[in-house]
């Protein structure tokens, strides 16, 4: 007797499960969250990453309307650590990948990648190195 209609269409969806599961997984491993690039630490988006020199401890002093300019560099559930990219966990409860224990951002006016208008500013933020 041929297989029943509704056994065959499980196996199809279990595997379709699957195989989107491991595509899913595949494709987080590969997108690192930053990388250096010309010297500096660059988003997956290629803009500058900056730390601040305000963050003590692996915890970030920029929130609020701080935060509205200096945009952190989130971290999503499930990421994982790897070399010198950790991640802290904000105010707010979310997690923000962090550079050598600094917490990353971007800013606001940077415009391109390769822009690093922020770098100096007020004397407290950096380009991330």
């Amino acid at each position: 007797t041929p297989p029943r209609p509704e056994i065959m269409m499980n196996k199809i969806l279990s595997a379709l499960t699957l195989a989107t599961a491991l595509a899913a997984t595949n494709a987080h491993a590969q997108s690192a969250p930053a990388r250096i690039l010309g010297g500096m630490l660059v988003g997956s988006n290629g803009m500058t990453l900056y730390v601040f020199d305000k963050d003590e401890g692996g915890k970030s002093a920029c929130n609020g309307k701080c935060a509205e300019n200096w945009p952190p560099l989130a971290a999503l559930d499930g990421d994982q650590a790897v070399g010198d990219l950790s991640l802290i966990s904000r105010e707010d409860g979310r997690k923000q990948w962090a550079w050598k224990g600094k917490p990353v951002y971007f800013w606001s006016k940077d415009q391109k990648p390769g822009d690093t208008t922020g770098d100096g500013f007020n004397g407290v933020w950096h380009v991330a190195r």
